[in-house]
């Protein structure tokens, strides 16, 4: 199969009609082996009855119904899973990303290698309480990534899918995608101006809750990729310099005691900041220390490499 179209979605039935009609006049245009796989995230509204007519009416369409809502990154996940395509193309399913960006995203993976390619909604049309945030989320993971691309958090995205079966994402990890691709290995990430629609269908489902849960996951994932293999490079270099500094203020106290007259050590603040860097700088070392243990367990048992290629290996 060439292409697998995975649209995650939450109450929008008005919308479902329409835009497949619109993928499969696009992608059968193309002469493409596609499949659309609809993956319902615990809508209340009619979208699994409208997902099941439609599967009646086009063989080409696939459902996978959660039994509660999970979030956007389970829907994805799931849907990645299922995907049988060469090609994985995401998109949302409010009608504002457009199905004509298909054969463009597709070309770029399948015949010019990209490893993943996003969108990026140079024209937005959304509310600035929802622009202003993506600006700043924007910036910040660009810098803190490395990933010059403008649009973390447009949905059209389009993926080789050797990359999309060798991640797992959860939480809000799904707008992280181009950087746990980068650091799993697949560096060849690209970017596309692509067209953004107004909402002609129901509500957005953006909220603050999904700003503050995004830069919360932009840190785990961080954390995780820098230092998951080897906690004791954090942990134990932390954990080092605040006992050093609190064994220089130690010795700088002691040596005041006995050569200087009257001189009250457990007196002074200092004294105290000493005792107690020596404390957590022993803490922090013996946590990266059991980090270390348990890490290299988990390893020994379960490898988590993204392995690309193997010769004469099973």
């Amino acid at each position: 199969m060439d292409l697998s179209i995975v649209i995650p979605l939450l109450n929008e039935e008005e919308s479902l009609k329409e835009l497949t009609e619109w993928i499969i006049r696009v992608a059968e245009e193309k002469s493409l082996e596609f499949e659309i796989i609809f993956v319902d995230d615990g809508s209340r509204d009619n979208s699994w009855e409208t997902i099941r007519q439609l599967s009646k009416l086009y063989p080409k369409v696939r459902g996978i119904r959660f039994r509660r809502n999970y979030g956007k990154s389970a829907a994805l996940n799931e849907g990645f899973v299922a995907a049988k395509g060469k090609v994985v193309i995401t998109m949302d399913a409010d009608l504002q990303d457009s199905p004509d960006e298909i054969p463009d995203l597709y070309d770029m993976i399948a015949k010019q290698d990209f490893d993943l390619v996003s969108g990026w909604k140079k024209k937005r049309h959304d509310p600035i309480s929802k622009t202003i945030p993506s600006r700043f989320f924007n910036r910040t993971t660009r810098m803190i990534s490395g990933i010059k691309i403008h649009d973390f958090n447009c949905g059209l995205k389009a993926y080789k899918a050797e990359l999309i079966k060798s991640i797992e994402v959860h939480g809000e990890m799904h707008r992280y995608i181009p950087v746990i691709a980068k650091w799993s290995g697949f560096g060849k990430i690209g970017e596309k101006v692509v067209h953004h629609h107004k909402r002609k269908y129901g509500n957005s489902k953006y909220g603050i809750s999904r700003f503050i849960k995004g830069y919360l996951d932009l840190l785990s994932i961080t954390f995780i990729s820098k230092f998951g293999k080897r906690p004791m490079h954090l942990f134990g270099s932390i954990g080092s310099v605040l006992f050093v500094l609190g064994f220089a203020i130690a010795g700088y106290l002691a040596y005041s005691k006995f050569f200087m007259e009257g001189y009250k050590m457990t007196e002074r603040p200092l004294f105290y900041f000493g005792l107690l860097a020596m404390i957590i700088g022993s803490q922090l070392f013996m946590t990266g220390f059991l980090a270390e243990l348990i890490s290299q367990n988990s390893r020994d048992n379960n490898s988590n490499y993204s392995v690309r290629e193997k010769i004469n290996c099973l």
